[in-house]
């Protein structure tokens, strides 16, 4: 096109031409915890290879690939491909772990010991044996990323309206792509030698001849996953391009169009007929090692490079690079490939311009300084090869005495404590609610597509064979009407439909004011009451009064509700222990005790002490990140001690129960206790039909029971303090004492009963 760089110069297009789309496939072996290849089959919990859009598996049964859907920024990508990592890493059998080099870990003596997949397509299955036949399996286990790059559609259409020299969108896009690709094939050694991380193989990968020295990357070389030599397509057009990968087909060349094993791939289609019709869409970047110090393989640095880079690809003038061109650019990458990686590169005049080419890019467009700054690292890197990714790993073994094997085993068990040790957060989505990463990890587990519409206000997309649900914090679903969580969300609502369906709720009376409140002292004084906001969460702004309040105390009350909402609830204290029911779809799945803050004394350490002690259980955690809220020593806690006559410093005596908060709620450092087993059929019978009267299909019910394991006979057996249109469901999976319940699963499969 002429005049291209003027054009992407221009306003509107210099910031269209910074933007991008890409999306990520990315393979790793499975191995166990001392770094042998797997022996188990693809975990069966991840659901079918048949339609899974994120997990599968590759050439063989232990290779397991991730795929992201398509993002515009780094930062989602990296982010969606964190949580791929973790419901990976926890559904695989046996803490089996992912091994982080690209060269995979020592195979079998035999070939027999490396299991192709075991897919339900026997055609697929067909394809991987002519694979390990024409090429051996031991080239098959090589892993890497694929990086899958298009131009924004808006880009594209803008160039299309300032140009006459193509007829229609696709054939700018195929020629676009085409230049791309021309240059990238003649330019990639310069990726090889950045981000090139394969420098060694263990033992049994090579069958015959392998490099005397440390390279930069076998698996970009000669010794990595190649065509033969002979096998050779053209990217001067598209025409030529297709018509080339099918004569290879026709003569027998290559046993199928995906054979084709080249650096850049043109992608339009699910054949090449496709492609043809409607052009070039994107490309297909399939020559990155993966990165072993990155826990999920790739860094968002070299994300944004490669960008950086394919960017450049199109910028530069394009000086008929004709197919010997091309076929000198995989010499030189070759070459690269196999240099020392402690030893410049001979290219490195070459790669100088690139990278000053580059920088030229960059400050036409006016791009930020973490892209310039992106250049003189890798300008750094150029004169500086001990600090390519493949010099580090070189001299990382050699200063610390270590084998190749031993620094994969080592990071993979490393990522595997860091995807294992906290099993209620999903990487990449750790600030959204513990309720909603649980749930997300089920979706994913499970194969159903996801995609997060608005993380802050936690609303995802679920989507599988056409059937679409909308999800918003975890279990918010369509099964419910628009009504209910409005009637839930209003405590006096809630009563009066729980009254007039026959359930005992406490009376009391609401309020707008503070003086109305106070008004109504008199009916209050020597009653337990409890003084709440209409709507309130986590406990806030509740302030319980067993035996009674003074006037004094009963207005701090009320100031404390006030502060929360503008209607007040003061009602009349049921006695009894209050206990969380969770109803799904008519039935009581789960029944959670939350016991007030508490140590238990051993006679031997402070209130202080014991709390710290408690407080080291991995559940806890701050700002509602953990399952449990760790204690704190507060204003309000030291208020409760002070009614016991105790003081941090106090040492209680063995086994004395020891609170510090009124209040029950988790969030306020309270135990969760499951006892679903152990409630009475009675009370999840009126928890069911109060749930029923409020016409909800998910809830979650608060009972106040004096005796949970004697039958409800009358309504003085119970009362019923709260209705939950968004319970907590991560408080239920993951107690702190008695069986987990999986009720994130309860609410996907009531979604998408076709998945049971």
């Amino acid at each position: 096109m002429k005049d291209l760089q003027k054009k992407l110069t221009q306003t509107k297009l210099k910031a269209l031409f910074k933007k991008m789309r890409i999306g990520l496939e990315k393979e790793s072996q499975r191995v166990t915890p001392s770094g042998d290849l797997a022996q188990t089959n693809h975990p069966s919990i991840l659901g079918s290879r048949d339609y899974h859009p994120y997990i599968q598996t590759d050439f063989s049964e232990t290779q397991m690939e991730l795929i992201t859907p398509v993002f515009d920024t780094t930062t989602e990508i990296m982010n969606f491909l964190g949580a791929l990592h973790d419901v990976s890493i926890r559904s695989m059998e046996q803490e089996e772990r992912l091994w982080p080099l690209s060269m995979p870990p020592v195979l079998p003596e035999c070939d027999c010991g490396i299991k192709i997949a075991k897919l339900t397509n026997q055609g697929d299955v067909n394809y991987r044996r002519y694979l390990a036949k024409v090429y051996g399996k031991r080239k098959q286990m090589v892993s890497g990323i694929h990086y899958n790059f298009e131009f924004p559609k808006e880009m594209l259409e803008e160039l299309f309206e300032q140009q006459t020299e193509f007829k229609s969108m696709a054939e700018l896009s195929t020629a676009i792509y085409l230049k791309v690709s021309r240059q990238y094939l003649r330019y990639r050694w310069l990726l090889t030698y950045l981000i090139g991380a394969s420098p060694f193989a263990e033992s049994g990968y090579f069958t015959d001849e392998e490099p005397k020295q440390p390279v930069r990357s076998i698996r970009n070389s000669q010794y990595g996953y190649t065509n033969r030599p002979e096998i050779h397509v053209s990217y001067n057009s598209l025409d030529t391009y297709v018509n080339d990968i099918e004569r290879l087909v026709d003569t027998g060349a290559l046993i199928e169009a995906k054979e084709f094993y080249s650096s850049v791939r043109l992608r339009g289609g699910n054949d090449l007929d496709d492609l043809l019709e409607s052009g070039i869409r994107y490309i297909e970047l399939r020559n990155i090692d993966l990165d072993p110090w990155a826990k999920y393989g790739i860094t968002n640095w070299s994300l944004d490079f490669i960008h950086l880079f394919v960017m450049l690809m199109l910028w530069l003038p394009e000086e008929n690079i004709s197919d010997e061109i091309i076929s000198q650019g995989t010499q030189y990458n070759d070459h690269v490939s196999l240099e020392h990686p402690l030893e410049k590169t001979e290219l490195l005049d070459e790669g100088e311009w690139l990278l000053s080419e580059m920088a030229k890019m960059a400050s036409a467009l006016e791009m930020s300084d973490y892209y310039v700054d992106m250049v003189q690292t890798a300008a750094e890197q150029l004169a500086h090869p001990e600090l390519t990714l493949a010099g580090r790993i070189v001299s990382y073994l050699t200063e610390r005495g270590i084998t190749n094997g031993e620094f994969g085993t080592m990071l993979a068990n490393d990522f595997y404590q860091e995807a294992t040790t906290h099993p209620y957060q999903l990487a990449g989505y750790r600030h959204m609610e513990l309720s909603t990463q649980l749930f997300m990890f089920d979706v994913l587990q499970k194969g159903i597509g996801l995609e997060v519409l608005d993380e802050q206000d936690q609303f995802l997309k679920l989507s599988h064979k056409g059937h679409v649900e909308y999800v918003k914090n975890g279990n918010m679903t369509s099964k419910d009407n628009y009504v209910v969580p409005l009637m839930m969300e209003n405590k006096i609502v809630t009563k009066k439909v729980l009254a007039k369906a026959g359930f005992r709720v406490p009376l009391g009376s609401d309020y707008k004011t503070i003086e109305s409140a106070m008004e109504d002292y008199a009916q209050f004084i020597d009653k337990g009451i409890v003084i709440k906001p209409k709507s309130t969460n986590f406990g806030l702004g509740i302030s319980i009064f067993k035996e009674g309040a003074t006037r004094e105390a009963y207005r701090q009350g009320l100031e404390i509700a006030f502060a929360e909402d503008t209607d007040v609830l003061v009602e009349e204290f049921l006695s009894g222990t209050e206990y969380r029911f969770f109803v799904v779809d008519g039935k009581t799945l789960a029944v959670l005790l939350r016991v007030p803050a508490n140590v238990t004394g051993d006679g031997q350490h402070t209130i202080r002490e014991l709390v710290a002690l408690k407080n080291q259980d991995s559940l806890r955690g701050t700002n509602h990140r953990s399952p449990l809220e760790q204690i704190e020593l507060g204003t309000i806690e030291a208020l409760m001690l002070e009614e016991q006559q105790l003081t941090f410093d106090s040492i209680p005596e063995p086994k004395q129960v020891v609170y510090l908060r009124e209040n029950s709620n988790v969030s306020t450092g309270g135990d969760s206790i499951d006892v679903t087993d152990s409630m009475h059929v009675s009370y999840k019978k009126i928890a069911e039909e109060a749930t029923k009267a409020m016409g909800a299909v998910i809830c979650g019910m608060d009972l106040i029971i004096p005796d949970y394991q004697k039958a409800a006979t009358n309504h003085a057996d119970y009362g019923i303090i709260e209705a939950n249109f968004n319970p907590m469901m991560h408080m239920h999976v993951y107690p702190y004492e008695g069986t987990s319940r999986r009720l994130t699963m309860s609410i996907l499969e009531l979604l998408y009963p076709e998945l049971h």
